[in-house]
C-alpha cells in the first residue's frame, strides 16, 4: 500500500509508475531518499514530502504546480507555473485556453515579467494574442488584428504601461496602425498600415494641389 495526497488522479498514476516499489514491501526496506528524489524529479510536483505511518503504509504528499501560462516554441507547447517551471507538455492551444499564451525562445525564463503585463492588459483580454520573446531578451505584444507593440529589453513593464496612457487619451489602439515600437522609448515611431498609408499622401496630395498659390 502507499498513500497518496496533493496530487491530480493523472499525477498520482505517474507516481505510481516511476516508483520501482514492488508491494507489499516492509517499511524498513523503503528508500524514502531515493523515493524523494524521483517524485520531485517530475515536472508537475512543486514539493514531496514522505512519511511512513503506522502499519508501514508510506504517505506521499504533494504540492502540485499550477499552469498559469502556456507556453509555445518551435518545437514544444508546454504548459508552465507562474515562475517558468515546466509543469506538463500539451497537444493543442485549445485545451487550455482559458490561460494566456507566450511564445518564443527564453519565453519560461521570464514568466513573472510576462504575467506582470498580462495582467495590466486585461482590459485589453479578447483583442490579446499573447507576448512574444523577441531574440530571448525582450517581449512584443500581439493582438488580433495584428498590431504589435515593440516592448525594449529594460523597463518593458513601465513602457507598456506609458502607451496604455497613450491609448486611453488618444484612443491609439483604434487606429490604422499595425505596430507601436518602443524599443527606443525616447524615439517611439508608429507604423501605419499600408493603406492607411496611402490615403494619408492622397490627403496631403489634395491639400496640396487645393492650396492658394
Amino acid at each position: 500500500l502507499m498513500a497518496i495526497e496533493g496530487g491530480s488522479d493523472e499525477l498520482v498514476e505517474d507516481i505510481r509508475e516511476v516508483l520501482p516499489i514492488d508491494f507489499p514491501v516492509s517499511s524498513f526496506d523503503l528508500d524514502v531518499e531515493q523515493m524523494h528524489k524521483v517524485i520531485t524529479r517530475l515536472d508537475a510536483v512543486a514539493t514531496a514530502d514522505i512519511s511512513v505511518q503506522p502499519g508501514g503504509i508510506p504517505q506521499v504528499t504533494l504540492v502540485e504546480r499550477t499552469p498559469a501560462v502556456v507556453w509555445q516554441t518551435r518545437d514544444v507547447l508546454e504548459l508552465l507555473d507562474a515562475e517558468g517551471h515546466r509543469v506538463a507538455p500539451i497537444e493543442a492551444r485549445v485545451a487550455h485556453s482559458e490561460l494566456p499564451l507566450i511564445a518564443g525562445e527564453g519565453g519560461d525564463k521570464a514568466v513573472p515579467e510576462a504575467l506582470e503585463m498580462i495582467a495590466i492588459l486585461e482590459p485589453f483580454s479578447r483583442r490579446l494574442v499573447g507576448l512574444q520573446r523577441m531574440g530571448e531578451r525582450r517581449w512584443d505584444v500581439v493582438f488580433t488584428d495584428e498590431l504589435r507593440v515593440l516592448l525594449p529589453e529594460d523597463a518593458p513593464v513601465a513602457t507598456l504601461q506609458r502607451v496604455l496612457a497613450v491609448n486611453e487619451a488618444h484612443d491609439l489602439f483604434a487606429r490604422d496602425i499595425v505596430s507601436v515600437d518602443m524599443r527606443l522609448p525616447d524615439r517611439p515611431t508608429v507604423r501605419l498600415r499600408n493603406h492607411a498609408v496611402g490615403e494619408l499622401f492622397r490627403i496631403r496630395e489634395l491639400s496640396m494641389n487645393g492650396a492658394p498659390e
